[in-house]
């Protein structure tokens, strides 16, 4: 009998392999990113068809196979079904899913970016928060979970006391308390610009929903 592992996690990505099959790569509590094979996952009737698409969060039953994963069985408790009726909240998860896939890697301990991913959807779809603010809060604390934010970016003039606040709530602030505020439009563009400097900076590839997110009317 193979090895078993059960996994909680985000798929991150999917895509067709052969006739009938997929790939996925799952965003793991316990084991990182890890890439699996859905056999028969797009046949009509499939128990996997609906479960191994991207934004679907629950348990994997993964087995291990001699060069890879496959899917056994998957408990889907979020398929974030909200993302079909708003196309502009679905290019930012897109963005979202994008982003983890490039910053996260197989058997490190990703358990926050999991968090941050998490709540990070369940933020597009609360339509108290403006989507602009949830991106540049998703995009700052990434950063600092991945060890690279060194702090707000000089520039000349001040920034407004309100920006630098919001910043070190978003640095220092738990992930379940990240989007429990709001902003003026000064301190938007203001957080706009510190999110695309880092992005820039740290970001060495170029992000393919971000190109459709930038045409997107704010």
């Amino acid at each position: 009998m193979r090895d078993q592992v059960s996994v909680t996690g985000i798929i991150l990505k999917a895509e067709p392999v052969g006739e009938s099959d997929r790939r996925v790569v799952i965003l793991t509590r316990e084991r990182g990113k890890i890439a699996a094979f859905a056999r028969g996952a797009r046949k009509q009737g499939s128990r996997l068809l609906a479960s191994t698409n991207p934004f679907c969060f629950g348990h994997f039953l993964l087995y291990e196979g001699r060069s890879a994963f496959g899917v056994a069985q998957a408990d889907i408790s979020n398929y974030f079904e909200g993302f079909r009726e708003d196309f502009e909240a679905s290019c930012y998860g897109i963005y979202f899913l994008e982003v983890m896939d490039y910053y996260t890697r197989e058997n490190n301990d990703e358990e926050e970016m999991l968090k941050l991913l998490y709540q990070s959807l369940r933020a597009l779809l609360h339509k108290g928060i403006p989507n602009l603010l949830v991106r540049y809060i998703f995009e700052i604390k990434a950063l600092v979970l991945n060890g690279e934010y060194p702090g707000l970016p000089a520039k000349e003039d001040p920034y407004l006391k309100s920006t630098v606040y919001a910043v070190s709530y978003i640095v220092d602030s738990t992930i379940e308390k990240l989007y429990t505020f709001t902003v003026t439009e000064q301190v938007l563009a203001e957080l706009s610009q510190v999110a695309d400097y880092y992005r820039n900076r740290f970001m060495d590839r170029k992000m393919k929903s971000l190109e459709i997110l930038n045409e997107i009317p704010c």
